[in-house]
């Protein structure tokens, strides 16, 4: 995933979303997963928070799910 800020400078970042059919995240890379039930919350880690205006950074994952895999919707500070 493409994390883009905006026109101010930030020091960290966060994208949050809630699956909502059992899908889990078996392995994340360039960012921290914390999970609580179904709901995520994705940190960056010490060497991709800076992000000054218009600068992006990424993250991944590898993932699992059974049957159904609606799209989430994400929330981003």
């Amino acid at each position: 995933m493409t994390v883009t800020n905006g026109t101010t400078a930030r020091t960290s970042w966060t994208v949050a979303w809630t699956f909502a059919n059992g899908q889990t995240i078996t392995q994340i890379w360039n960012a921290t997963d914390t999970a609580s039930g179904a709901s995520h919350t994705v940190r960056n880690l010490s060497y991709n928070g800076n992000l000054g205006a218009g600068q992006s950074t990424t993250f991944g994952f590898l993932g699992s799910w059974n049957g159904t895999n609606s799209v989430p919707t994400l929330t981003c500070s």
